[in-house]
């Protein structure tokens, strides 16, 4: 007899418990399947934390610990309230951190100090017979020895080595360059403080200890604008992101930020509703660009043209063809543009050479306080040369002087921007500029120009403290014919 009748018992109704007016159902079915996933946001503690591995967010979040593993993490909601008319800061956080505890217990994450296997050997085997110093020393004898593990940077091979080992070749080799070269040859970078203060902390006062060379995190990321601490003398040091909240104008190059600034992306795309206009150049259209009221995409490679380009418009525009007050007294106050620079001779050539300082001359312009580290202009208001507030000299000089306020001394300045007038300057002089566009790159068509380029400035004489006579000129002369402007001096390569 069949059973096939049998097996389609399931379809007849069965009698269940309701309630709700038949509403809901009560069940018996096993419900033990569930402590699997309970089980995975089971928890004993939450601690507070950051994800600092190369990032300065600081957000804050809550990590959730179960037997000494962290088994998830959500951002902190506590930040304190910002003024009214900002938007919070928090939630603070990205997927990146959101998925940091894979990395702290990833297969790939390095956990054990690795040493190139060439270098391990040599090591070893020397060390079996000389003391630390001595084994490091023997290795840097030997051109052959050394160049097995240099030679091969880039190739792998390395092995696991012991703490002990590691930390001790590390100590050899700096005692040994510090014996030989001197400790100021020992260089070297913490990781940021945004990763880690304690290491950071760590790594700077074992340097200086040592009499050795910090490096900075500029060296550390290897892409950050070097141009920004030779002009000032300092890292750049930009405001919180809050602050893009206060801007009318905003513009974005080289940044995606809402992929690289993830936490402080909320800034950037709400304050389009307070009105503010943003730019963005990138040669692809990024997530920072959807949101720019102008994108420009230069090809890959040509935007320092773009930037040149844009530099040429607001000389020629806004301070040659005519003198926009604003812009005029921008340079004055927050640039270098006034400073006077030496123009030295070089093969019977003249180029731009170092800052004019106040300790060049017979008095040092009354700067008794690192006369050798304030720079120096020409006040029009005075009609002399002075050393005006700002320059590096004052930060470690008399209190409250390091700062832009158009003084020197205690007198008001207004600061030349330019000797171009005849009663300003005492010769047209040539100045020779190198010039790197005459090799072709993958984005740039080689150009028909010599490598040095001379252009025509205004320069004026000045006699030094050592009697010599020397021709100075401002930066914002020698900015204007780097760019190659036409101002009626003559002279060839100029537009």
């Amino acid at each position: 007899m069949s059973h096939l009748l049998d097996r389609l018992n399931f379809l007849q109704k069965k009698t269940l418990e309701t309630f709700s007016d038949g509403w809901g159902e009560t069940t018996r079915e096993d419900r033990g399947w569930e402590d699997t996933y309970r089980n995975r946001w089971r928890h004993d503690k939450i601690v507070r934390s950051t994800h600092g591995v190369n990032c300065t967010g600081s957000c804050s979040w809550k990590i959730y610990v179960k037997s000494g593993i962290v088994t998830w993490e959500t951002q902190q909601t506590d930040y304190p309230r910002t003024r009214a008319g900002l938007p919070n800061h928090e939630p603070r956080g990205c997927a990146r951190g959101a998925s940091y505890s894979w990395y702290l217990y990833s297969a790939n994450r390095v956990k054990n100090p690795l040493i190139r296997g060439s270098l391990m050997r040599a090591w070893r085997k020397l060390r079996a017979t000389m003391t630390p110093v001595a084994a490091w020393a023997a290795i840097q004898k030997d051109p052959a020895l050394r160049a097995s593990y240099t030679k091969t940077r880039g190739k792998g091979g390395f092995v696991r080595a012991t703490w002990d080992e590691a930390t001790e070749i590390v100590a050899a080799a700096n005692a040994h360059t510090a014996k030989v070269w001197g400790p100021d040859r020992v260089f070297g970078f913490s990781p940021i403080p945004a990763m880690s203060m304690v290491s950071y902390a760590a790594g700077s006062r074992y340097l200086s200890l040592l009499g050795g060379t910090c490096m900075s995190f500029y060296d550390w990321y290897c892409d950050l604008p070097p141009a920004s601490p030779q002009t000032w003398g300092e890292q750049t040091d930009v405001p919180e992101s809050a602050d893009w909240y206060n801007a009318g104008f905003l513009m974005l190059w080289g940044s995606n930020v809402p992929q690289t600034r993830t936490p402080d992306a909320h800034f950037y795309t709400e304050v389009r509703y307070r009105g503010t206009k943003s730019a963005v150049v990138s040669p692809d259209y990024s997530e920072a660009a959807k949101f720019g009221d102008i994108w420009l995409n230069p090809q890959a490679g040509t935007d320092a043209a773009l930037a040149m380009a844009m530099g040429h418009v607001i000389l020629r525009e806004f301070h040659l063809d005519r003198q926009a007050a604003y812009f005029e007294d921008y340079a004055r106050k927050y640039t270098d543009m006034p400073m006077l620079v030496v123009l030295d001779e070089q093969d019977g050539r003249l180029v731009p050479g170092r800052m004019l300082r106040a300790e060049d001359f017979d008095d040092k312009l009354g700067e008794a306080n690192n006369p050798d580290w304030k720079t120096v202009a020409f006040d029009e208001a005075s009609g002399r040369f002075v050393a005006p507030n700002g320059s590096i000299g004052f930060r470690w000089g008399e209190e409250g002087k390091w700062n832009l306020v158009e003084e020197a001394g205690n007198a008001e300045t207004r600061l030349r921007l330019s000797q171009i007038l005849d009663e300003h300057h005492d010769s047209i002089v040539g100045v020779d500029f190198p010039y790197f566009g005459g090799a072709a790159t993958g984005d740039f068509v080689k150009c028909d120009a010599p490598e040095v380029l001379a252009r025509n400035i205004p320069a004026r004489k000045v006699k030094l403290a050592d009697g010599r006579e020397a021709l100075v000129a401002t930066v914002f002369d020698l900015f204007c014919a780097n760019y190659g402007l036409d101002r009626g001096l003559g002279g060839d390569w100029v537009s």
